[in-house]
């Protein structure tokens, strides 16, 4: 009798280990997955991340490619001479068409991000359209050897909740920006850094963009960079930035 007492409760003790490691086990993941999902938004209350920890000096440079091949190696030569690493957003049309480039950003050291396959408006085309064209850019990118990509920045950031919904649904985390620069407008390289330094704060996401029509982007990320670390600034990117504990996002009409 004492035998079978004995199995009864070995039995027991391993069923209890069982429950209460599967409790803890559930209790992690609930946790750190709604750590993550509250970062950017849900069906109910859609956000795109706009910045990152405001009592931290991190902030992310970002960048949007979407044509041309003479700035981007440019911009990418005053990064490197000022030790900055940076998140760039590539067109997978234009990425189609100059992976070398596509590959040079990787090495230099810089974080990937996708712009869609074609630049226009996901606010002009129906959902069905708007989940070709990740798939495309998706496939696009798998194909040129970086198939993780899971940062989404929409053409001219245009975005409603549908938008967001669908893209969250589909495993991206859609990143907007704080400051926006204006260069691809070419308001004269004095201009672009008054706008970037009065702008920055911490955890400021930075809009600025590397292709040809930015002629006057990497003359101005000469003083930009090394002011803003004077400033106590470090530069980071988008991941290293989402992955701090307090970010800002925005709700998406």
């Amino acid at each position: 009798m004492t035998f079978f007492y004995a199995i009864r409760m070995n039995r027991l003790k391993k069923y209890f280990f069982v429950v209460t490691f599967g409790i803890i086990m559930t209790s992690m993941i609930i946790f750190y997955g709604n750590s993550a999902l509250s970062v950017f938004s849900s069906q109910e209350s859609p956000r795109a991340l706009i910045k990152g920890d405001e009592n931290k000096s991190y902030i992310g440079l970002t960048f949007n490619v979407t044509w041309g091949d003479e700035m981007l190696e440019h911009t990418l030569d005053v990064l490197a001479e000022n030790s900055v690493e940076a998140t760039f957003f590539l067109l997978g049309e234009w990425a189609e068409h100059h992976p070398h480039l596509v590959d040079l950003i990787a090495e230099k050291g810089h974080e990937i991000g996708m712009l869609g396959y074609r630049y226009k408006s996901y606010l002009k085309q129906d959902l069905t359209d708007v989940t070709n064209d990740l798939y495309r850019a998706k496939d696009t990118f798998t194909k040129l050897g970086y198939p993780d990509l899971n940062l989404l920045r929409t053409p001219s950031g245009h975005i409603n909740k549908e938008v967001l919904s669908l893209a969250v649904n589909q495993g991206y985390q859609v990143i907007d920006w704080e400051v926006n620069s204006h260069d691809w407008e070419t308001p004269g390289v004095q201009m672009i850094i008054d706008q970037i330094l009065t702008e920055t704060s911490n955890g400021s996401i930075i809009l600025m963009h590397a292709s040809d029509s930015a002629t006057e982007t990497p003359d101005a990320l000469k003083t930009i960079l090394p002011d803003l670390k004077k400033k106590g600034f470090q530069f980071v990117t988008i991941s290293e930035l989402i992955s701090q504990a307090e970010t800002e996002t925005k709700p998406i009409e």
